[in-house]
């Protein structure tokens, strides 16, 4: 309180002496331009995964010959940063070390970049003869990656090491219970976590279910929907209890709501955009959804432009 007593007088005095009075605080600067929500991929490239990591870049896998294309939040440019292999990139996440786990589609192998470099740091031969490797989660301990073409119901798992090192090699587990494989159409599709992160989830595209898998035994359920399907399911995204399925070929993003088990769940509503063109995969950043448009129903050529595009979901 005392040195509040000696302001006052001070300020008079400058005043009086002719000093000049302060000046006013610089306006605040104007917000800076919002991210673009329409990203251009090159010409042919043929998108179909997505991951987001905590900077502003997105990581976009192409089915036409693998490549990686990491494009920049804030400004929608990017470049290609890993050459593929000449088969698919198809479900891709991205984890904390910057390490880029892909499944390998038809080339029924996984591999994993080093998203810095672009170098590819270890391939994994997880299936052979009819195969799509389809998807990929991580979890605490592991990548889990689905199979939509194989023959039978199976998951392919790299059990991480200290500071997530890969395994020597992958492991299967054959799946059982609820989930029966039909040969018209991809089956085994998106992956994610439980919200308890005790089980795994599952969309199988050709039927529309979704099946809660238990990863030490295969065993799979088929999760209530309370009557509602999921045909088309693709990617899928878990923020808390909202489960984001995209529906490639309906052109939708269902939303839905599960339990922590995650047995049952509800659709709550649909994202629709003009903009879809046969979205496969979601990735999410600053409440924004990305999901690139792999335009199955348009013949890919080497000039078919393509795009990934940001929407926003409603709030609950």
């Amino acid at each position: 309180m005392p040195r509040i007593g000696l302001v006052a007088p001070l300020a008079v005095l400058m005043l009086a002496a002719g000093a000049p009075p302060a000046q006013a605080a610089p306006a605040v600067a104007s917000k800076p331009r919002a991210f673009p929500t329409t990203i251009p991929l090159p010409n042919g490239f043929r998108p179909e995964g997505i991951a987001i990591g905590r900077a502003p870049y997105a990581y976009v896998g192409s089915l036409a010959d693998g490549d990686v294309y990491r494009a920049d939040l804030r400004t929608g440019r990017g470049s290609v940063i890993s050459q593929g292999p000449g088969t698919p990139t198809v479900g891709i996440k991205v984890d904390r070390a910057g390490r880029l786990f892909a499944a390998g589609g038809s080339g029924g192998d996984a591999r994993v970049i080093d998203t810095r470099t672009g170098r590819i740091v270890a391939t994994y031969r997880l299936a052979t003869g009819t195969t799509f490797v389809n998807d990929v989660v991580l979890t605490r301990d592991a990548a889990w990656f689905t199979d939509s073409a194989a023959p039978q119901p199976v998951l392919y798992r790299l059990r991480l090491g200290r500071h997530g090192r890969p395994p020597a090699a992958a492991r299967r587990l054959p799946l059982k219970g609820d989930l029966v494989y039909n040969p018209n159409g991809p089956n085994a599709n998106g992956i994610v976590q439980t919200p308890d992160r005790r089980g795994l989830l599952i969309v199988q595209s050709n039927s529309g279910k979704l099946f809660r898998v238990d990863p030490r035994t295969g065993v799979t359920r088929t999760v209530d929907l309370g009557g509602e399907a999921l045909p088309n399911g693709d990617g899928m995204l878990l923020q808390g209890n909202t489960l984001y399925v995209v529906q490639n070929r309906t052109n939708a993003v269902a939303v839905l709501k599960v339990n922590d088990a995650g047995t049952s769940a509800r659709v709550v509503r649909r994202i629709i955009d003009p903009r879809f063109d046969v979205p496969t995969t979601v990735a999410a950043y600053k409440g924004r959804l990305y999901l690139p448009n792999a335009r199955f129903t348009t013949t890919p050529t080497p000039t078919t432009p393509y795009n990934v595009v940001a929407v926003t979901p409603h709030r609950d």
